[in-house]
Order: structure tokens, then C-alpha cells, then sequence
């Protein structure tokens, strides 16, 4: 890795009483990042290793300044170190820095240089995102861990339901918490044989992914009293509730609960032109496991088993007028929904009442 010299570091030096401007474009083992003055000259640009050791001596020499970089795996904990070091980090969401995406001349020098311009120009036009902190990063690192564990399974059991089809038989049974090697008891002994290894594998996982389950409620308990609040909905258990709170992290960044939604990307896109407004689909931008989970509790709030309630009326409603895909759109419109009542639920605190727009529309008419 190429030091920095004494030449460069004078002439960091020289600036430092103007307000600099650097870009820092994250590599998996080193990264580039350029210094511009005041007046946009290039001071510097150079290889820094992307480790939090490599970071500190570098940035930490400098004078307080305005840094730009782009959202991805390093960016949670490089924007931290920054922060610590007095730099004013801007992270620049990724899929809004056209010119550094669809660039023909990809080049991380010219990458770092070009965040750097822009950041220098307006930080608004970076689409500047904000990372969770330390400790939710790693509370929510166990929900993850688990939707892992949970995705495997699922492909186990996949595979071991396809091979016994193949064979002519099949495995008894559809809950993945019961499937075990006493389920390959009904099968021939050449399935036997072959299958009890892979349902050995299968019942493990569902041993981990219930300790999973239990850290999660313990974490719940013990540091997020807020989602008790937010389970008052039927249809959000602990692992909603958590993943929604550690996910947003600060409920008063959102001006309004309506903008939870388009934050979990379940708003339809525009694209309004002249006298054009076509019906887009949704944006699928934000956190694409929480929009999942959201989804979940929506279909079982539109389920069978689903508790009567506002939400459920209206989302009923709403699929038996929307024609062959009404059930889709009503699933998505009820989780955009349920996003924002969490929200409004999370800052207000106030008890959740299932069916408050029947009481409200009662209380005029018993008047």
C-alpha cells in the first residue's frame, strides 16, 4: 500500500485553514479517495487501505471537512470512524450517483473524484442516506443471521420434497418445524438411506432457528420496549415489530408516518410527463427484508386467521374490487399501510384500538 509522503502531507497542510473537500470510494481491500480546496483543485489523491486502523491515520490528520461516500458493505463503520475523527460524512445512496453508476470510464480514482465534485456542489444531489448505529447494526446482524439460516432450511426442505417426488413417494407433513429424520420412516429404504443426512440438517437448523427466536425475544425485552407497542397489531409478532424498530432506528426522522411508506419502498413509482401518469409499480427501494416481513404480516392480517379490524375491512375491500390481481394489490396496499400505523403507533403511543373508525363512525350517530 503506497504511504503518504511528506510532500503530500505539507500540502494537505497548506489547506488547512480553507474547507476541504474529500471523496472516498470504498474498495473491499483498499480504497481511493481525493482532496479538493476551495477553489476544486485537486490537493491529493491516494490508496488508503480500507481498514479502521488505515482510516484513522489517514483522515484523522486532516482538518474537519465535508466527506462523501457511497453506501455499501464498509460504509456502516467507515462513516462511524469518520464521524468520530470530526468529519462532516455524507453517504451518498448508490443507486442516485448516476454519474459515478453508468459511467463508461469506471475508475476508482475518477469515482472518488467525482463524489468529491459533487458533494462540493450540493449534497442533496447525492441522495444522502443515515446509518443505523453501532448497536442496532448489531441486533439487527442477529435477525439476519437467522432470515439465513431460515432461507437454507427452506432450500433443504425443497430439495428433499423434489428427490422423494422423483422417486414416486412423498414426505408427509408441510411445517419445516416437524420435518426430521423420523419423517423418512414412510419411505423406501433407498430414500432412507439417501434422505436421513439431509433431514438431520434440516431438524439442526430448526434447533438454531429457534435459539434465534429466543435471543430475539430477550433482545426485545430487554432494550426496545417500543415493540411491545407495536405487537398490539395482530399479525406482528416480535421479529416484525423488532426488524421495523431497529430498521428506522430514530422514529422522528420521518416529518410524517405517510412517508414510512415510501421509505420501505411499497409507494407505486411516477413517472408523470406531460398528460401521461401511467400506473407504475412499486418502488422496492429501503430495506427489502423488512418490506418482506411486512408483506408476511399483511397476508395474514388479509388471512383467514386474520383478527377483524380496520385494516383487514378496508384491505378486503379492496381485493374484491380490484380484479384479477385485487388480492396482490391489496396485500401490498394493506403492508404500506400497516407501515405507517407501526410508525404512528411508535410516536404517538397510543393504545391500539382494531376497529377506532367504526367507534367514531357510532359516537354521531348515538348522538
Amino acid at each position: 500500500m503506497k504511504k503518504i509522503s511528506t510532500v503530500t502531507t505539507k500540502r494537505v497542510e497548506k489547506n488547512a485553514s480553507q474547507k476541504l473537500t474529500i471523496g472516498l470510494d470504498l474498495g473491499d481491500r483498499s480504497s481511493w479517495y481525493c482532496v479538493l480546496d476551495e477553489a476544486g483543485e485537486v490537493v491529493l489523491a491516494q490508496k488508503v487501505a480500507t481498514t479502521p486502523k488505515a482510516m484513522k491515520e489517514v483522515f484523522g490528520g486532516m482538518p474537519r471537512s465535508r466527506l462523501a461516500l457511497e453506501t455499501g458493505t464498509h460504509s456502516p463503520w467507515v462513516s462511524r470512524v469518520l464521524s468520530e475523527l470530526g468529519h462532516e460524512v455524507i453517504v451518498a445512496h448508490a443507486r442516485n450517483v448516476r454519474l459515478i453508476g453508468e459511467s463508461r470510464k469506471k475508475d476508482d480514482r475518477l469515482d472518488a473524484r467525482t463524489l468529491a465534485r459533487l458533494v462540493r456542489i450540493d449534497p442533496q444531489l447525492l441522495a444522502p442516506v443515515k446509518h443505523r448505529s453501532a448497536q442496532a447494526q448489531a441486533d439487527l446482524m442477529a435477525i439476519r443471521a437467522r432470515a439465513g439460516l431460515v432461507r437454507a432450511r427452506t432450500s433443504l426442505i425443497n430439495t428433499a420434497r423434489g428427490l422423494t417426488k422423483s422417486y414416486g413417494e412423498r414426505l408427509r407433513g408441510c411445517n419445516p418445524r416437524n420435518m426430521n429424520a423420523a419423517k423418512a420412516k414412510e419411505l423406501s429404504p433407498e430414500l432412507q438411506a439417501a434422505l436421513a443426512p439431509l433431514l438431520g440438517e434440516i431438524e439442526s437448523l430448526s434447533e438454531r432457528i429457534g435459539e434465534y427466536n429466543e435471543r430475539i425475544e430477550e433482545t426485545a425485552k430487554q432494550g426496545y420496549p417500543e415493540v411491545a407497542r407495536l405487537k398490539q397489531v395482530k399479525g406482528v409478532g416480535t421479529l416484525i415489530a423488532l426488524t421495523y424498530v431497529l430498521t428506522l432506528e430514530d422514529a422522528h426522522r420521518f416529518g410524517k408516518s405517510r412517508d414510512v411508506g415510501c421509505y420501505v419502498g411499497l409507494q407505486p413509482g411516477r413517472r408523470n410527463s406531460g398528460q401521461s401518469e401511467p400506473q407504475l409499480h412499486i418502488s422496492k427501494e429501503g430495506d427489502p427484508y423488512l418490506r418482506t416481513l411486512l408483506v408476511q404480516g399483511a397476508h395474514h392480517i388479509l388471512g383467514p386467521f386474520g383478527a377483524d379490524s380496520d385494516l383487514r375491512r378496508w384491505g378486503l375491500k379492496l381485493a374484491e374490487r380490484g380484479g384479477k390481481n385485487g388480492k396482490k394489490r391489496a396485500v401490498i396496499a394493506v403492508a404500506r399501510k400497516l407501515a405507517v400505523l407501526l410508525h404512528r403507533l411508535w410516536v404517538s403511543g397510543e393504545a391500539y384500538e382494531p376497529l377506532r373508525n367504526q367507534r367514531e363512525v357510532a359516537l354521531p350517530a348515538a348522538a
